[in-house]
């Protein structure tokens, strides 16, 4: 019976930022995920224990991993405290055990989302009170349990959050640096424009390495959580180590090292310190090529391939200075990556008219609260036609 539960499929939800829903959902389908359904920035699936150890350790472009326990609709607070004391929270939490609540509300009958996570709370308590005559405390930096409330309209959904922490935070980066993409976005951002390990990929502006590191794990079958040594299920009374083992080690035997193309540049010294101590620390990044070099200066380091960049957005330099950013970076992709595929996201749309090229596609994308736009140019070598034929290979 035991056994039994463990295979047991129930419903996940995996979350990820707005316009990455599709790109999930096929990774989700790839190990094994079922009745999967795009959702708004979240996409659901059923799986068993096995999948959620899987889905944490493996999905790049996830955010978390969340298993909805209890539904239900409801139109005010006190209504809402009443249905969750209903449910019986000795199931997930034992006495001397640490809780947290992050709570996300929409629509008009649930205003706040901090209100909404108290109420939450204070049902537990108050349910563990009347049971045992003791309460369970609040931990929110390491909790024993993370519930998760989503309140769209009256439709409320309590989770149980499996991951623990934002799965962007992969553990692989040695030191900050300012205004980096996020880990997540930078995975599907690659997968949106079709990459793969055999065309050479460029960022001329990597800053602290994003995209080239979430390359070479790509390129590589290095899973996502690969260097994350806990996870919130690693906390329940029923986890299975020999199982996350079993899971660990069949995706381990998946990762083929290999000689990558891919090249990084920077203006600033600092960022390419801080890329260089990072390759050298982790095999699979040792032959990511990288240089401290302006843009306007930068000759291609490959005959042809991809390249990508998150320029600065504004938000640090005045209009001119932005303005005259983008037409540097327009020049240096004209004159120096023919025969390339470049993209830039940027959120500052005047900005990236001064580029000077009409992008061939535009994708709709968040870089955090950011509305950005994801943008394709083709720096064709040779006739339009010539290489329209030949860039096949990367679409």
């Amino acid at each position: 019976m035991v056994q039994k539960q463990y295979l047991c499929k129930v419903k996940l939800i995996a979350k990820t930022f707005k316009g990455l829903e599709e790109v999930l959902a096929d990774e989700i389908k790839a190990i094994g995920g079922e009745h999967v359904q795009i959702m708004n920035r979240a996409v659901s699936f059923k799986g068993s224990n096995r999948l959620i150890y899987k889905s944490n350790y493996c999905l790049r472009t996830a955010i978390r991993i969340l298993k909805p326990i209890v539904e239900f609709e409801a139109r005010d607070e006190d209504y809402f405290y009443r249905q969750l004391k209903k449910h019986d929270w000795s199931f997930y939490l034992k006495e001397g055990q640490t809780f947290a609540i992050d709570a996300s509300v929409f629509g008009d009958y649930f205003t706040h989302s901090k209100y909404t996570a108290l109420r939450c709370k204070d049902a537990i308590v108050d349910q563990f009170r009347e049971k045992f005559g003791d309460r369970p405390d609040i931990d929110v930096n390491d909790p024993d349990l993370r519930l998760n409330v989503h309140i769209s309209q009256k439709n409320v959904t309590v989770s149980i959050d499996t991951s623990g922490f934002s799965l962007f935070k992969r553990n692989y980066k040695q030191a900050p640096f300012p205004a980096p993409i996020n880990e997540v976005l930078a995975s599907g951002m690659l997968r949106l424009i079709g990459w793969n390990a055999d065309v050479p990929l460029v960022d001329p502006m990597c800053g602290s390495g994003t995209f080239l590191m979430e390359a070479a794990m790509l390129a590589q079958n290095i899973p996502a959580g690969y260097h994350i040594e806990e996870f919130a299920f690693m906390k329940w009374d029923h986890f299975q180590p020999d199982l996350w083992k079993e899971v660990k080690s069949e995706a381990d035997g998946q990762i083929e090292l290999k000689f990558l193309k891919i090249y990084g540049s920077d203006i600033h010294p600092r960022a390419i310190r801080i890329c260089q101590k990072m390759f050298g620390a982790h095999e699979y990044a040792k032959s990511i090529q990288i240089e401290q070099r302006d843009i306007v200066a930068l000759s291609k380091p490959f005959e042809e391939g991809m390249l990508i960049s998150n320029p600065p957005y504004g938000e640090r330099l005045n209009d001119r200075e932005t303005n005259e950013l983008y037409r540097d970076i327009g020049d240096s992709f004209k004159q120096n990556f023919s025969g390339y595929q470049a993209w830039i996201i940027s959120s500052n749309m005047n900005a990236l008219k001064n580029v000077g090229l009409r992008p061939s596609r535009k994708i709709s994308l968040y870089n955090g609260k950011l509305e950005c736009k994801f943008q394709k140019y083709e720096m064709y070598s040779g006739s339009k036609k010539g290489k329209f034929i030949k860039s096949k290979q990367f679409d």
